[in-house]
């Protein structure tokens, strides 16, 4: 069985000129983390109901326009569901091993990213299939060969996997979503780290899957159909975010 690797470099947080991480972080991510903390903890477990909304935000220090939007983002996570007229449960446990690649400080940020790419390189993806070129594409499926290869020989892959990314926005022929990703290219490089490293701990399905994904959108772009394009990125992207908290 392979064994799961660290990202040595562009998988932390930005930091600022003092070394010190720099974050923009939400009042309502902070509670989001919390919350995650009490349940892969095991203080709240799978099953068990959440404490109302008034002890949660007396417990945790917080309004509750601030934890509602936390319990919101648990719930598009598929961490939390809730029940009417009942209140919210715990859906899943998301495993420990998370916490081995992302501490808890920055699964919020990682998920938000996932929203990002699923937006821009949904986008990306669908001009890729209109105005691709031959040489375009054969960059594209050499990036999609090396994921193959790492597969095959048990590597993390997070740099073919971001290259393979990167060369689908190359070739929507609008830099700007280039630039929008490289303005964000630590955050996703933790993203990548983290689910790569995930689908190591798993059996080899788990990679075949992801692998199929990829393929998915390269088929749609060398068939120049946008619409299937984009639909197979968004699907991928938002599969990655669920598989993190897959439990």
């Amino acid at each position: 069985m392979a064994k799961t690797k660290q990202q040595s470099e562009g998988s932390g947080t930005e930091r600022s000129g003092s070394g010190k991480p720099r974050r923009d972080r939400t009042l309502s991510d902070q509670g989001y983390e919390k919350i995650l903390a009490m349940i892969m903890n095991g203080e709240i477990p799978v099953g068990e109901k959440l404490p109302t909304e008034q002890v949660l935000g007396r417990q945790l220090e917080m309004s509750r326009p601030v934890l509602r939007q936390a319990l919101k983002q648990l719930r598009e996570d598929g961490v939390i569901v809730s029940r009417q007229g009942s209140g919210s449960y715990v859906q899943r446990r998301p495993e420990g091993i998370i916490l081995e690649f992302a501490p808890v400080g920055s699964i919020a940020d990682i998920q938000r990213t996932f929203e990002f790419r699923t937006a821009i390189e949904g986008e990306a993806a669908y001009l890729a299939a209109t105005r691709r070129t031959e040489a375009d594409l054969t960059r594209i499926r050499g990036a999609l060969d090396a994921l193959d290869r790492c597969i095959a020989t048990g590597e993390l892959g997070v740099e073919a996997d971001e290259k393979f990314h990167e060369l689908i926005c190359a070739a929507s022929g609008n830099q700007y979503f280039s630039v929008a990703r490289s303005s964000m290219k630590a955050n996703i490089l933790a993203g990548l780290n983290l689910t790569r490293n995930l689908s190591l701990t798993k059996p080899q399905g788990r990679l075949d899957l992801v692998q199929r994904e990829h393929m998915e959108i390269v088929e749609a772009i060398e068939k120049q159909d946008p619409e299937a394009a984009r639909r197979a990125m968004r699907t991928h992207v938002e599969n990655a975010r669920h598989r993190v908290f897959e439990g």
